[in-house]
């Protein structure tokens, strides 16, 4: 995988190179080469948002979506700047590792979308969902689906559930979910990164999921909302605890982080109890190491890393949420992210005066 970041980076450098002259642009530093990878739920923000921080500063950020699990592993061993992840870091993962910390990024909604010949709108509850992916709804005219969709002609057809393949924070974000709606699903399956999934088809990543959808009739798996919208897949509307069907978008998924937030970020906001709330909903991290000083890392490159974290949760990089599909962080959010910010040192000293 080290080697893979390399070569991304050898070819990404000297296209940044020729185009800013190694320079940063405010002048205060030298332009530094950051690597990141994880999670490919925020990618499509990632890209858009990491390049207009290399217009901004000069510095060169490559990303690797490998899921949320590879981009942790890489930061346990160090050969990353940062780790991308839907899901944070519970006690136990942090307790074999160095201090690190999380900075939410955006919100995003985890979508189920469905391939049906004629069907364009679709009614699902947690625990139908929970029982399509347990293997306990098996025919797309099961009466419990029926019920949910008085209107549409749900075909005599079984059901093909896809889900990831790969560690992912995705993944940890839906089971999540259907833990919390099915006693059944807690009971059997849990919440992870990676789960067992009783039946259906598997696939790498979130674009491997929607690319999977797409081409198999009568398909439906769980996928970050953009990749639903890129790949034009439809999505269902899903039943929240106020009982009303939401679709996601930027008020709804606001709407589920509406209860308090730990100092550290560190909560889930699925099943939000929140009138208009899509249930599935979710902030997204990226993690770093509160010391800063390790695998041979200079200060600029911590003082670079810092800057790509503060920029993503400037006013100007929030205002991209909404245009790729997510949406943007509460101010609470903001305020805390920016408070762990402050923590973070070298060689113990804070990076942010």
């Amino acid at each position: 995988m080290k080697k893979i970041f390399q070569s991304v980076m050898t070819l990404a450098i000297a296209v940044a190179m020729a185009a800013c002259g190694g320079n940063s642009k405010s002048g205060a530093r030298e332009a530094q080469e950051l690597a990141g990878a994880g999670a490919t739920f925020p990618l499509p923000f990632y890209n858009v948002v990491f390049e207009q921080f290399g217009q901004v500063n000069g510095d060169l950020v490559a990303y690797g979506g490998i899921g949320s699990g590879g981009g942790v592993r890489n930061l346990r061993d160090k050969i990353v700047d940062f780790a991308g992840s839907d899901a944070y870091l519970t006690d136990r993962e942090m307790a074999g590792m160095p201090a690190v910390v999380h900075v939410p990024t955006c919100m995003g909604a985890v979508v189920l979308a469905y391939n049906l010949d004629g069907v364009k709108d679709l009614n699902l509850s947690g625990e139908v969902i929970a029982d399509i992916f347990a293997g306990k709804i098996r025919m797309w005219n099961d009466e419990r689906l029926a019920a949910l969709n008085p209107n549409v002609k749900l075909p005599s057809e079984a059901i093909i559930p896809v889900y990831r393949s790969d560690g992912s924070g995705t993944t940890f974000v839906f089971t999540d979910y259907l833990a919390k709606v099915s006693t059944n699903w807690a009971e059997k399956y849990g919440a992870g990164k990676s789960v067992n999934f009783p039946s259906g088809q598997a696939a790498k990543g979130n674009p491997g999921v929607a690319g999977v959808i797409k081409q198999t009739r009568n398909s439906i798996g769980y996928v970050g909302s953009e990749y639903a919208f890129a790949q034009k897949i439809p999505f269902a509307r899903i039943m929240n605890r106020q009982g009303e069907l939401i679709l996601p978008s930027p008020a709804s998924i606001s709407a589920a982080a509406s209860g308090e937030i730990p100092s550290d970020t560190r909560c889930s906001i699925t099943d939000s109890d929140a009138s208009g709330a899509y249930p599935i909903s979710t902030f997204t991290w990226i993690i770093v190491y509160k010391e800063q000083n390790y695998s041979g890392r200079s200060k600029e490159q911590a003082v670079a890393t810092l800057d790509l974290l503060k920029y993503i949760l400037s006013d100007e990089a929030q205002r991209i949420t909404s245009e790729v599909h997510y949406a943007p962080l509460p101010a609470k959010a903001k305020e805390l992210g920016m408070a762990n910010l402050k923590t973070v040192t070298y060689d113990g000293v804070s990076i942010l005066q």
